[in-house]
């Protein structure tokens, strides 16, 4: 074993500079094999149990690993040492790296080469200067960008926990308390960005993270814009812009006028997720979704979760006021309206699986998301002996949903839903950022319609299960006979005369 050939995962491990010799000679001697996949003596561990022991020393992490087994080797930009994979969006992936000298964690968005065109470049530097000129505890801070070997990144602080998103589709949906203090941290956020006039324009449950704390910090300022000044040198001046879950029916119809009024519907939509683990209109396409946000309400919030409020549904309702006039009008009044509800410290996020490997920065580089996307995940290392069993920890329990009432709605049905839980994820926000047509944009309306439903009058038994209907039909059967015989006998009586 001392004189075997270096195999490519040894060979990657080296290149990148993650894993020393010595590391790689005590791993491959403490590999522990299986009962009954003991090959010879002296036959060396495959790549695959050399990475997973190398997991299990915690030399390198599970997705490093993954990335070695792929013939990756590449792991830094610049100064910055990428250490793992949080997560990809439509403007690129971000990474949790470490700087080299200073030892601090961040967190770095990427713009991969694949999508580095001159309007692609554009929009990641107004995310950068928007970013650049905002400075608040509820808004993620820029710290560095730059750009190494033509790929553009941009470096922002690390926020440990998980985003509104995955905190909802975890533990359910939250309570009137756990929610007011998150949408209100963010709102307190915005407020800073619209005095500083800038728009976000895609404030949904996946930009709002969570800290362990309760802490909530609003991220990706990658669709923000101006409000005032030369607006069209905005590279996104007049589009529809933004996830279409969540976006307001004054940004569908007048994309060339930007409002803060576009961000407290958006929130509201936001809150409403949060509140009931459902966006506001799920199902159908874009376009749909667009003309929905224009035309119809929402199904009432305290179909979805009972515990709800009548007050705190109001707040929710002018939040989605579809007629800007009657929305709240600042981000301001938002926090001043949840204040009833709101907590100092909501929930404890955990954070996020990264058990399974996401593309690596060298994937990204080279615009190779797709391949690396679709290779099998690093397999769990095999601890040396079983843990005894432990009993199950406690859940969460979960409400029972009641029956769907029918849907308040002008002219068509909402098509039929699934109750598969790989479809439920997907109707919980299975549009992303993007930019849309502006053709999608229904007509406006004469008198929009409020944006949830009044309370619905209590249900009342029908008439056939009173109880003195039977009373009264056990009374009628003897009544209705007798008077039969006496007819009977009186027509008799006249036919004998």
């Amino acid at each position: 074993m001392e004189n075997a050939q270096p195999t490519p995962l040894e060979e990657c491990a080296l290149a990148s500079g993650l894993v020393s010799q010595d590391q790689l000679d005590e791993a491959r001697k403490s590999v522990r094999w299986s009962d009954g996949d003991e090959p010879a003596a002296n036959a060396p561990p495959n790549d695959q149990q050399l990475a997973n022991r190398l997991v299990d020393l915690g030399v390198i992490n599970a997705w490093q690993a993954g990335q070695l087994l792929e013939g990756r080797t590449r792991f830094n930009l610049g100064p910055y040492k990428i250490v793992d994979s949080i997560g990809q969006g439509g403007m690129g992936q971000v990474f949790k790296a470490e700087h080299g000298l200073l030892g601090r964690v961040v967190a770095v968005k990427v713009l991969p080469r694949a999508k580095t065109t001159p309007e692609a470049i554009a929009n990641f530097t107004n995310e950068i200067r928007a970013l650049a000129r905002l400075d608040h505890p509820n808004l993620v801070r820029a710290l560095d960008a730059g750009h190494d070997a033509n790929v553009y990144f941009l470096v922002t602080e690390y926020v440990p926990g998980c985003d509104l998103r995955k905190l909802v589709r975890r533990d359910g949906a939250l309570g009137m308390e756990e929610a007011a203090s998150i949408i209100s941290q963010v709102a307190r956020g915005l407020a800073h960005a619209h005095a500083r006039a800038i728009v976000h324009r895609d404030v949904k449950p996946g930009n709002v993270l969570v800290t362990p704390d309760g802490d909530a910090k609003l991220s990706d300022l990658g669709l923000a814009g101006p409000l005032e000044g030369d607006l069209e040198k905005d590279p996104r001046f007049g589009k529809i812009v933004g996830t279409a879950d969540y976006l307001s029916p004054d940004h569908i119809r007048a994309p060339w006028e930007p409002t803060p009024a576009w961000d407290i519907y958006s929130l509201g939509c936001t809150l409403y997720y949060a509140v009931t683990g459902k966006v506001p209109f799920p199902g159908g396409s874009t376009s749909d979704k667009a003309r929905a946000h224009c035309e119809l309400r929402p199904l009432d919030p305290r179909r979805l979760n009972p515990k709800l409020s009548n007050e705190f549904v109001d707040v929710l309702a002018d939040m989605m006021a579809k007629d800007p006039a009657e929305r709240v009008p600042t981000a301001e009044d938002v926090m001043r309206r949840l204040e009833p509800w709101a907590m100092k410290r909501p929930v404890l996020a955990k954070p996020p699986d990264t058990t399974k490997p996401l593309p690596g920065l060298q994937a990204v580089v080279e615009g190779a998301m797709g391949e690396a996307a679709a290779r099998p995940p690093v397999a769990s290392p095999t601890p040396p002996a079983p843990p005894p069993p432990q009993p199950p920890p406690p859940v969460r329990p979960t409400a029972v949903e009641p029956p769907r009432p029918p849907v308040l709605r002008p002219t068509r049905q909402e098509p039929p839903r699934s109750t598969r839980p790989d479809v439920f994820d997907a109707e919980a926000e299975e549009s992303s950022s993007q930019e849309l047509q502006t053709a999608d944009a229904p007509p406006p309306l004469a008198a929009p319609p409020r944006a949830l439903p009044p309370p619905l009058p209590p249900r009342t038994e029908p008439v056939w299960k009173q109880w003195w209907i039977p009373l009264l039909i056990l009374l009628a059967i003897p009544v209705t006979g007798m008077t039969a015989v006496m007819v009977f006998w009186l027509i008799r009586l006249v036919m004998q005369r």
